[in-house]
């Protein structure tokens, strides 16, 4: 359908000389939780039918991006497996030549139904966030999710062949920071990574400093009950500094996006479910893609890539207990976080 290129071993490199083989690709602005991080209490307006890609855009999208030099791609939401004909469409996005790494980040509210038909698909990896194992305090958190299903879409993980998923746990003070030594068992009983997320102001949040829990904070308190040992990351990791409890299976990650900004390694690009390409969460410089996908040509969008990638920024301008933003308030479903 369209005549792609897909030379082996290109190397991606932004102007500040980082190695960029990551695109986090959203196909929905839609989700079936209403977590308090990730929208305003009063909920947002999804995007029209027609305001979100379809799926042969996304994959051209990924298409190009892979014959530039992507090796990883992460299908997010919202909540992604709420959007009708999601299976097929992985199952495209994971034969594309190149592409080494498919993974996909989900509630885990739909795995029971979906995750057999996930691994046979191509998919290679599930995050799963969970931000409490209390059946009260999620509801809370999520507004009305029911904890409970999420556990049991682990279990249909585990069930359908994946590796140990990673765990995503976003820490807030006095609202689940309390559930670290459960997290971190999780490890140890069930072999998973768990990942402890510093909490970000992705919504508008003039308190959002009061929420954050530095990782050094998260690693000392750790530590108290707990012995660390480093582990190195996998070539197609994330930005997190990763230990394992000794003697434990699983690992745990800890990522520190405010206290401890990781930019000079960041590796990744984000395009949204409406098209719009960013090489910076916190940073408002985006690129609407569909005028370019409506031209079919493929080498003016892989060269738009580029040319988007060429201008990710240094680093954002978030500093630690800074009570407002350099940015545009956002909600994390609407961009994929």
């Amino acid at each position: 359908m369209f005549g792609y290129n897909y030379p082996m071993g290109i190397q991606l490199t932004d102007s500040y000389g980082r190695k960029i083989n990551y695109l986090r690709l959203s196909v929905t602005d839609r989700c079936n939780l209403r977590c308090q991080y990730c929208m305003p209490e009063q909920g947002v307006g999804h995007k029209e039918h027609h305001e979100i890609l379809r799926y042969e855009e996304l994959l051209r999208i990924a298409r190009a991006a892979v014959a530039i030099g992507i090796e990883k791609v992460r299908i997010t939401g919202g909540e992604p497996l709420v959007r009708a004909g999601i299976i097929p469409f992985l199952s495209q996005l994971a034969a594309i030549p190149g592409l080494h790494h498919l993974a996909l980040t989900t509630n885990g509210l739909l795995l029971p139904e979906l995750a057999v038909d996930l691994h046979l698909a191509g998919v290679q990896r599930l995050n799963i966030s969970l931000d409490s194992l209390r059946p009260d305090r999620f509801a809370l958190i999520t507004r009305g999710g029911d904890v409970n299903m999420a556990l049991e879409g682990i279990g249909a993980a585990f069930g359908a062949g994946f590796p140990p998923p990673k765990i995503n746990m976003v820490v807030m003070r006095g609202i689940n920071d309390d559930e670290l030594f459960d997290f971190a068992a999780l490890t140890i009983s069930h072999g998973v990574t768990v990942r402890f997320i510093e909490y970000m102001p992705a919504i508008a949040d003039d308190h959002w400093p009061d929420r954050t829990v530095a990782g050094q904070e998260l690693l000392d308190r750790l530590s108290t009950r707990y012995r660390l040992e480093s582990v190195d990351k996998g070539v197609y990791a994330g930005p997190s500094r990763d230990f394992r409890i000794i003697g434990a299976p699983g690992t745990i990650g800890i990522i520190t996006a405010i206290s401890g900004h990781f930019c000079n390694e960041c590796n990744r690009i984000r395009v949204t479910a409406d098209g719009r390409m960013r090489g910076c969460l916190f940073n408002d410089e985006t690129l609407d893609l569909r005028p370019i996908l409506n031209r079919n040509d493929d080498h003016l969008l892989q060269e738009t890539l580029k040319g988007m990638i060429s201008r990710k920024p240094q680093q954002h301008g978030i500093e630690p207990g800074q009570r407002t933003v350099p940015h545009t308030h956002f909600t994390m479903s609407g961009i994929g976080g």
